[in-house]
């Protein structure tokens, strides 16, 4: 149990489900207060029952910008003041680049990107008023690294990625800690009901994708990952004095990620001399 002086308000979006529950009940555990965020007001009765304290339910909608400070406005006055925000509301697009639809692209990152960000935005100017304050997007190794058949959530991920670590360049400052969690394979809904999977229709694609299909869906609840571990591992990081601004969660994420990034830096190695041809052969020009 935490120190009664030590507790903190946690604002978690999608608490209903993996790791967003996991963390939400880890916190809770902790003695910390926690709102947690769902779609369905079943959702929410069943998350008040694990703490009548302190356990806090909201009905929001991430896409929802206006609901989305309402509610944010509405914890502070009625709850307290947020010292912690993870943004976790999320899901899956699986489906080759080719057959997925616009609309599925839109629609992935209204909930991975534009969810996270108006959640972090609405918190962000209560956290810069009292210089404390730690934001935490949960991302996930796909924004690290790519395989094929994930193309939106690749871009949804590794843009949120680009905003959380320029987020805790700007606002270093303040006092305000912006960590972007990467997880791994975790024993979650991701690859079940939280997946969108758009239907295949071209053959060329076939002896590509349908083994990588066939073998996410197998995986389905038997992946490395235990997210009771991730949540313990996520207030670790809350409690430390000074908290990484990328933390990558699992072993398979380790060696995917660090495998995905070698990919880069060596090619960026082969490519060097073509790189440097394109500078100005009297430098660069400052203004006077």
């Amino acid at each position: 149990m935490t120190d009664r002086t030590a507790v903190k308000t946690f604002l978690i979006t999608g608490v209903s489900s993996g790791l967003g529950q996991a963390i939400a009940r880890q916190a809770i555990q902790d003695g910390h207060v926690v709102v947690g965020t769902v779609r369905r007001e079943a959702d929410a009765a069943e998350f008040r029952a694990l703490d009548a304290g302190r356990a806090i339910a909201r009905i929001l909608d991430v896409t929802d910008d206006e609901a989305v400070l309402d509610t944010v406005h509405n914890i502070e006055a009625t709850v307290g003041p947020i010292d912690v925000v993870i943004a976790n509301a999320g899901y899956g697009h699986e489906g080759v680049f080719e057959e997925s639809p616009l609309t599925e692209l839109r629609n992935q990152f209204a909930v991975n990107v534009f969810g996270a960000v108006s959640t972090i935005k609405a918190v962000l100017p209560h956290l810069r008023a009292r210089r404390s304050g730690h934001i935490l997007g949960i991302t996930s190794m796909g924004g690290l690294m790519t395989v094929p058949g994930l193309a939106y959530y690749h871009g949804s991920k590794y843009a949120l990625e680009g905003i959380l670590e320029t987020l805790g360049k700007e606002v270093a400052g303040f006092g305000i800690h912006v960590t972007a969690v990467a997880p791994g394979s975790f024993r979650t809904d991701w690859a079940g009901r939280s997946m969108i999977r758009t239907d295949r229709s071209i053959p060329d694609y076939d002896e590509l994708m349908d083994p990588v299909r066939a073998h996410r869906r197998a995986a389905d609840g038997n992946q490395l990952g235990d997210p009771e571990k991730a949540a313990a591992a996520i207030l670790s990081v809350i409690d430390a004095a000074n908290p990484p601004a990328h933390l990558v969660l699992g072993s398979d994420a380790l060696r995917l990620v660090r495998a995905g990034r070698a990919a880069v830096d060596a090619e960026i190695d082969t490519w060097a001399d073509l790189s440097r041809t394109t500078d100005s052969a009297d430098g660069a020009q400052l203004p006077g």
